[in-house]
Parts: structure tokens; sequence; C-alpha cells
């Protein structure tokens, strides 16, 4: 048995995406071996992090600024507005740099089966912000699942009469993916999905 405070801090990572006990008890063992290198640094960082982090009121990112750097940067093309579920998928879109417009932040898809209905998510946000002027073109980048799915179909409706362009990410085979490693679904994306060379 460790001790008290550590069976805690075990306890805690295990609840984090990607952790388990065995994978969160590996981790608070490195950490108690590399105090000063590791284990400092981390916790001044994750403080930092609480203290100064906020969501931009406009977008939904986290950043230090308000409204965060994305949607003060003038570079940036305020007229496309891609739709993401979450800032996981914000973050990813811009470590590939393949988006150079702003930004709407949904905070999940609906579902039924979780009890997440419109009024959870930052919907009204988004038609506020397309009413208000400015937006040429949305970008549906939601899951390619049955909710998401389901999310982009229902903001479809909503944007109906908006005098702005709507898109989707196109879906199909990854770059590099091998046909016979595909589920089913996602060849069927491709062939639907499929463009004139």
């Amino acid at each position: 048995m460790s001790a008290p405070e550590i069976e805690q801090l075990i306890h805690l990572l295990a609840k984090l995406p990607a952790f388990g006990p065995r994978s969160a008890r590996r981790a608070v063992l490195f950490l108690l071996n590399k105090k000063e290198s590791h284990f400092a640094p981390l916790i001044t960082a994750m403080q930092s992090v609480r203290d100064k982090i906020v969501a931009c009121p406009i977008c939904g990112n986290m950043d230090t600024s308000v409204p965060c750097a994305i949607c003060s940067d003038s570079n940036r093309n305020q007229g496309q507005i891609c739709v993401v579920r979450d800032v996981a998928d914000l973050w990813a879109l811009e470590r590939a740099g393949v988006f150079k417009g702003v930004y709407h932040v949904l905070g999940g898809v609906l579902s039924a089966l979780d009890g997440i209905g419109p009024e959870e998510l930052r919907i009204q946000e988004l038609l506020d912000k397309v009413a208000s002027g400015g937006a040429e073109e949305i970008i549906l980048a939601l899951p390619a699942t049955v909710e998401g799915q389901t999310t982009a179909h229902y903001l479809a409706d909503r944007l109906d009469g908006y005098p702005v362009k709507l898109s989707a990410l196109s879906r199909g085979v990854p770059v590099g993916g091998e046909l016979d490693y595909l589920d089913d679904g996602t060849l069927q994306m491709a062939f639907k999905s499929r463009r004139g060379l």
C-alpha cells in the first residue's frame, strides 16, 4: 500500500482520458522519481493554466486573452467560420495549419441518449453571429458519427435562409490509408465524396 496522498494522486490521474489505474500509477512513480525536473514544473504549469486560461466568449477557444488570439488576429478571414465540436478539434485543425478563418466551438454534439439538446450547445451563439452579418461561409467540421451528422443536419436547417455558404469537411480514405484496413462506413463515405481528377 502506498501513502494516502499517493493513492489520491493515482486515483485523480486515472480519471484523465487515456489514463487507467496502471498508467496513472506509472506516471506518479515517474513524477516522484523526478521531483525537481518534472514534478515541480508540472505543478507550476498546472496552477498557471488553472489561474490564467479562460474560454473565449466569441468562439469558445481556451486562451489567456479575451478575445482569444485567433479571434483577435486581423490576418484571419473573419468571414469563414469553422464549426467544431470541442476545443480539441479546434486545436487539431490549428496544428494542421489548414484553416485561416475563425472558429465556433459548439461544446459537444446533439445526443438524445446523453440528454444533449440544442440548449446545451452553443448553437444560438452561432446563429446570432451569422445574423449579425459578415459571415460568408460556415464550414461544419463535425465528427463522422450519427450524433455529428445529426448536429450537422440540425445546423443546416437552422441556417437555411441566411445568406451564407454552408459546407462540410470531406469524408473518406485518410492520406496513407490502405483500403483493406478501413471500415465499411469510411469506404462508403469515400465513394460518396469522390471527386474528378
